[in-house]
């Protein structure tokens, strides 16, 4: 490990930067909660009780004793990992063991994310197991936890083993690999838009249509009068897992769904599901998802020529503790991307803030097509507090945590853009 080289030390500083960031919004939230929790907003008298507030105050605060260990030990033991040697002595090991750059990189994504999953497990069977269950959410068994993790393991590894072989033969054999490579992933995004819906979301939850009934009546009535082309309206579920409620679209083209939760649909009366379901529909009318599309794909053929430029570079490899020359460098293209992750991926935040900034304002603009399609916003916004209630989700968080880590506008922010 060269401490002086700039790539370290880009790595260390974002190291730096996000574990302060990550613990220091956690901790102006938990400091604001604890001085404003019980607070309940004039808007939400007779909605919200002092008992609720106190509960939804207890739940978040138990994720954030958890938090605060999962967080320091997961960045602390990912340090260790990489300035121990462990992955230049792993990818010496695999390459001199398999003489095939394929089964080096397959080979290589696997084993150096075992460690990081078994450090995570504990935090995230504790999270599961224990305050998700104390505060009545999660209704997960182990034989189901264990059946859902099994079947995402081998989702994952096949999708994995096709994308890893995919690019290995794009850094082997093209010159403009990553202008190739950018055209795979997009390609391949679309694809799952049109498998997910239909291949791979039933592995887990068991998607019935919905039943005949005003519900119906008035969402395909909304469906109708928007325009929207779907390949049904769907129940998933979701109370076999949790208690938390959601509802969302999913697919692309003809296999476009739209997908409710059970937990939901006993949560809300039809008005408020209609008013959820005109929400969604929003984001279709504004063309959200086309323009963010828009917006993402340039930017992953940017993001993938600045790879390009850097995998190049013999001082990134080095740095790290890697032995690349002239000959090899092109063979371990796919280091060079994963010391590039864990590089700049540190700085992630500075993205996400600016996303979510987007975001907002898709969300703002979601929720007032909802209320000129419902007539009035009324439905959107007792919906909207029914679902904060529900799902003990804070009422006014820290502004500045807010800003970071929130992608929808607050409860309070969007029942008063909506009167």
């Amino acid at each position: 490990m060269q401490f002086i080289n700039v790539f370290v030390c880009l790595y260390c500083a974002g190291v730096v930067c996000s574990i302060l960031l990550d613990q220091g919004l956690e901790f102006a939230d938990y400091s604001f909660r604890r001085k404003h929790g019980a607070e309940i907003p004039p808007e939400l008298s007779g909605c919200v009780t002092a008992a609720d507030q106190e509960r939804t105050c207890a739940y978040e605060n138990a994720k954030y004793r958890l938090f605060v260990p999962q967080n320091s030990v997961t960045a602390v033991f990912g340090v260790v990992l990489m300035f121990s040697g462990f992955y230049p002595q792993l990818f010496a090991t695999l390459r001199n063991a398999t003489g095939s750059v394929y089964a080096t990189t397959l080979l290589f994504a696997l084993f150096a994310s075992v460690p990081g999953i078994v450090v995570s497990l504990p935090f995230e069977l504790y999270g599961e197991f224990s305050i998700e269950k104390k505060f009545g959410f999660s209704a997960m068994t182990v034989k189901l936890w264990i059946q859902d993790q099994v079947k995402s393991l081998v989702i994952n590894m096949a999708v994995g083993a096709f994308l890893l072989s995919v690019m290995t033969f794009l850094f082997e054999h093209v010159e403009g690999w990553w202008w190739m490579l950018g055209t795979v992933y997009v390609a391949f995004s679309l694809l799952v838009s049109f498998v997910y819906p239909r291949f791979i979301a039933p592995l887990f939850n068991k998607f019935t249509p919905l039943a005949d009934g005003e519900l119906k009546d008035r969402i395909t009535q909304y469906l109708a009068r928007t325009g929207f082309k779907s390949d049904g309206v769907f129940v998933m579920d979701a109370s076999r897992r949790s208690g938390h409620s959601n509802a969302y679209f999913t697919g692309f083209g003809k296999t476009k769904r739209v997908v409710l939760y059970d937990t939901l649909i006993a949560q809300l009366s039809v008005d408020e599901l209609a008013a959820v379901i005109g929400h969604e529909l929003g984001h279709y009318r504004k063309h959200h998802i086309v323009k963010r599309l828009c917006a993402v794909i340039p930017l992953v053929y940017l993001l993938l020529f600045f790879v390009n430029v850097f995998t190049g570079s013999e001082s990134l490899y080095a740095g790290f503790g890697f032995s690349a020359d002239g000959e090899s460098l092109r063979h371990m293209k796919f280091i060079g991307l994963f010391l590039l992750f864990e590089t700049f991926g540190r700085f992630g935040f500075l993205a996400e803030l600016a996303g979510n900034a987007f975001s907002r304002r898709d969300e703002y603009e979601a929720d007032a097509f909802a209320s000129e399609l419902c007539g009035s916003g009324r439905a959107l916004t007792t919906a909207l507090i029914k679902l904060n209630k529900e799902n003990r989700s804070e009422i006014q968080p820290a502004p500045v945590y807010s800003l970071f880590k929130y992608s929808h506008p607050t409860l309070m922010e969007r029942i008063r853009a909506l009167a």
